[in-house]
């Protein structure tokens, strides 16, 4: 196997609380931490949401920003104006901006903005009008999560992008499950090893969105053949939100992408069958026959 430089993704998320001098320090710590990437949401609520789903309470009141689950969403959500400010910010301080989109209007707003890439969510993988936004008017990469989707589903995914030849070019497909936080035993890793069997050579790389806590299961995540790994990020976890206690903070995310990059550089074989950092201590230890 091929092992590529790992890339990290930092999902800020809603984490910034909907104010835009958070989001900023959020991207500051991001750069600090050495991730490459700083991701975002955005969402058309009204377009999402039906009726009375946007007028219902919030199903955890001491997390919700307004009276009702669209207030609530109305309070975290950044105008296409805003996240072309995020993008800019990101630029003058040198990491990638990027943002997650859930509906059409999202979509186009985000291709509008132009960033290296865009990703699709678990919930939105197969809002296929979405999709073909992303697929035929952008040209960046689409990053698509797999958290509740079956096989099949995956494979049509796949498919769709195919059909214009830009899934080996531009389609990252995750491993995901999608819990908050997950437990390690739903994390099942392995799902990693059959989208690298199954669409290694389809696609361009394959990614792992993880929501669990810790970071050493990322390390296996790399090694099995996710090039990208995307967490969750925060300032503080116990800050009000839904997110944030699944999210990492800074010495979380610093660690992560210390160890992600100590891994790639002890991925290799050796070079001779002694090593010259070896050759000495055989020289000096290595027992000799009479």
């Amino acid at each position: 196997m091929e092992y590529k430089k790992p890339k990290v993704i930092s999902e800020i998320g809603c984490n910034h609380m909907g104010k835009m001098d958070i989001a900023k320090e959020l991207i500051d710590l991001s750069k600090l931490s050495g991730a490459d990437v700083a991701k975002f949401q955005k969402r058309t609520n009204k377009e999402l949401l039906t009726e009375e789903q946007y007028n219902a309470p919030h199903p955890n009141p001491r997390n919700s920003y307004g009276d009702t689950y669209g207030a609530h969403r109305e309070y975290l959500e950044f105008t296409k104006e805003q996240h072309q400010e995020l993008k800019e910010y990101c630029d003058l301080i040198g990491i990638e901006y990027s943002t997650s989109v859930w509906d059409v209007t999202s979509a186009k707003e985000i291709v509008g903005i132009n960033p290296t890439l865009i990703k699709v969510p678990s919930a939105c993988n197969n809002h296929f009008e979405m999709m073909k936004i992303l697929r035929d008017e952008y040209t960046g990469e689409v990053h698509v999560s797999t958290g509740m989707t079956k096989k099949d589903e995956i494979k049509q995914i796949i498919e769709f992008f195919e059909e214009t030849g830009a899934a080996k070019e531009r389609l990252v497909v995750y491993n995901c499950t999608s819990g908050y936080p997950v437990p390690f035993e739903d994390v099942c890793l392995l799902e990693i090893s059959n989208l690298v069997n199954e669409f290694g050579d389809r696609v361009k790389e394959i990614g792992f969105s993880g929501h669990h806590l810790g970071i050493a299961i990322d390390m296996a995540a790399y090694t099995l053949g996710a090039s990208w790994v995307e967490r969750h990020f925060t300032k503080d976890r116990t800050w009000k939100g839904t997110d944030h206690a699944a999210s990492l903070e800074v010495t979380g995310l610093m660690k992560l992408c210390r160890d992600l990059k100590a891994t790639h550089q002890s991925l290799t074989f050796k070079s001779t069958e002694v090593l010259p950092i070896e050759q000495v201590q055989r020289e000096k230890l290595k027992y000799r026959q009479a």
